[in-house]
């Protein structure tokens, strides 16, 4: 006869393992946040230097690209947080 034993992992083994889910968890989320940032960032950026070509008085091209970088973050976050 065949002796079938199961390995059961330690509560220690058990423990890292959580550890470690937790951990890809924190660094996914931080990962979206400063994907956010950039993404607002860059457009704000890009905003700012075509209201400083053209030398708006009123910044009205920053403004606008800073809530459509809005707007494509949280797109962004949506659909990577989805997978």
């Amino acid at each position: 006869m065949e002796n079938h034993q199961e390995k059961s992992e330690s509560p220690q083994e058990e423990g890292l393992a959580d550890e470690k889910k937790a951990l890809s968890g924190y660094a996914k989320y931080t990962g979206v946040a400063f994907q956010m940032m950039a993404i607002i960032g860059a457009f704000a950026f890009i905003g700012y230097k075509i209201d400083q070509y053209y030398a708006h008085k009123t910044q009205w091209v920053t403004a606008i690209a800073c809530v459509i970088g809005v707007c494509f973050s949280i797109y962004q976050t949506i659909r990577s947080l989805k997978s």
